[in-house]
């Protein structure tokens, strides 16, 4: 959808070359989407192993206190965070210049300190077992209340990581899916060979039926003039239509769901409920005609 609503602010152009351009596009927004991914994991773990750091500056200091010998380091041996650091993915992922660039050693210290003030990081390590559970869940704390609540931050983001205030969205999916089945994820490769040339094939697919997708889309747009509905609306409706008729291992009621709310994600208010009574209807007209063939899909 970014790539399209891209594509549709640039001048009209051959179609091959639009597609060219446009497949160049969409590439670049998937390995932007997978780098914001990385980096966010990256800045979560590196804020539980500052405590480590933290211990030997303040161990070091020409004056010491009781405090100072005594930092409980028991976070940076956290086993769900060495579990992701020693994936070798991983590791080879945040060595390239582009992650490490962005890693604000600052912020982590900033960061981090803010965690060891809560209620939360102080129980934790409070208990010297080490219990998968509350292992993964000190991590998942960090991610969702130090650094998605700190405002402050999320401005530094938006300034400083490209892509951020488009794709934060897609990094909250993603990183809620991390929590769920971190073990099972290639860092190199966030999206199979399969999705993306699905990517692709939709992409290109939208893009070729454009003038056959409006002349469904025109006439249901009731009381609507077609020019002032919302960019981004018709870019999915048209996207919804090709899914529909094109796509036969997909079911309509998985399209039009994931379509309502894209919409409502990106585009007005009413958006959600226009593009679901749009999709609707012409999904009825296309059953009534035959139109709709789907198939089972394969089951690995």
């Amino acid at each position: 959808m970014q790539t399209l609503y891209t594509l549709s602010t640039l001048e009209p152009g051959e179609q091959e070359m639009n597609k060219r351009t446009g497949s160049d596009l969409l590439t670049e927004k998937l390995n932007r989407a997978l780098d914001l991914f990385i980096i966010s994991i990256n800045y979560t773990l590196q804020i539980a192993k500052y405590a480590e750091n933290d211990a030997h500056k303040r161990a070091s200091k020409y004056l010491t206190t009781e405090a100072d010998l005594n930092v409980n380091t028991k976070i940076a041996g956290n086993e769900f965070l060495w579990e992701i650091l020693s994936n070798k993915t991983f590791e080879e992922k945040i060595k390239e210049p582009k992650i490490e660039h962005f890693m604000d050693k600052e912020w982590i210290k900033k960061l981090y300190q803010q965690l060891a003030e809560t209620e939360e990081y102080k129980t934790y390590i409070s208990d010297d077992s080490r219990d998968a559970k509350k292992e993964k869940a000190i991590i998942q704390f960090i991610w969702n209340k130090i650094i998605l609540e700190n405002e402050d931050l999320q401005s530094h983001f938006g300034d400083e990581l490209q892509g951020w205030e488009d794709d934060k969205e897609m990094t909250l999916m993603l990183m809620e899916n991390f929590f769920k089945s971190s073990s099972k994820i290639n860092f190199l490769n966030l999206i199979s060979t399969e999705k993306r040339q699905y990517a692709h094939d939709l992409l290109h697919t939208v893009m070729d039926k454009e003038e056959f997708c409006m002349s469904l889309v025109q006439p249901k747009l009731k009381n609507w003039d077609a020019e002032r509905v919302a960019l981004i609306d018709l870019l999915v409706l048209r996207m919804g239509v090709c899914e529909m008729l094109y796509f036969p291992t997909i079911p309509t009621k998985v399209t039009i769901n994931e379509y309502i709310e894209i919409a409502k994600m990106y585009s007005t208010p009413q958006s959600g409920q226009f593009v679901n009574g749009v999709l609707d209807n012409i999904l009825k007209d296309l059953e009534k005609e035959n139109k709709i063939n789907k198939e089972e899909r394969n089951r690995k």
